[in-house]
């Protein structure tokens, strides 16, 4: 069965970067666009960023110019570099994969399949 592991998350200053990976497994028909999600407290899950299986990609405006999704099809995981870090980037960041996706479509949550059971990132001010 499809597994996404999450890791690299933890506490950084405001102004820090972070390294988000997720190893996927058991995708065996086709291959799936992959994306993060993020949900803080009291509030909705989130598209962060996608990626398309043509390697197109796409980010929320909130983090555009600040976090880079990537893919390393070799080893089956899935990144997202995040930079110039914010408290409001404070959530639990979750790796999501579905099959019907895109720049766009890829970060809306009712278009996931899969999802991993998430990464805390904490941003202190």
């Amino acid at each position: 069965q499809v597994q996404l592991v999450e890791s690299g998350g933890g506490s950084v200053q405001s102004g820090g970067s972070l390294r988000l990976s997720c190893v996927a497994s058991g995708f065996s028909y086709r291959r799936p666009f992959m994306s993060w999600f993020r949900q803080a407290p009291g509030k909705e899950r989130e598209g962060v960023a996608t990626i398309d299986t043509d390697g197109s990609t796409g980010y929320a405006d909130s983090v555009k110019g600040r976090f880079t999704i990537s893919q390393d099809s070799a080893k089956n995981t899935l990144y997202l570099q995040m930079n110039s870090l914010k408290p409001e980037d404070t959530a639990m960041y979750y790796c999501a994969a579905g099959y019907y996706g895109g720049s766009y479509y890829g970060l809306i949550a009712s278009n996931v399949d899969y999802w991993g059971k998430g990464t805390l990132v904490t941003i202190s001010s």
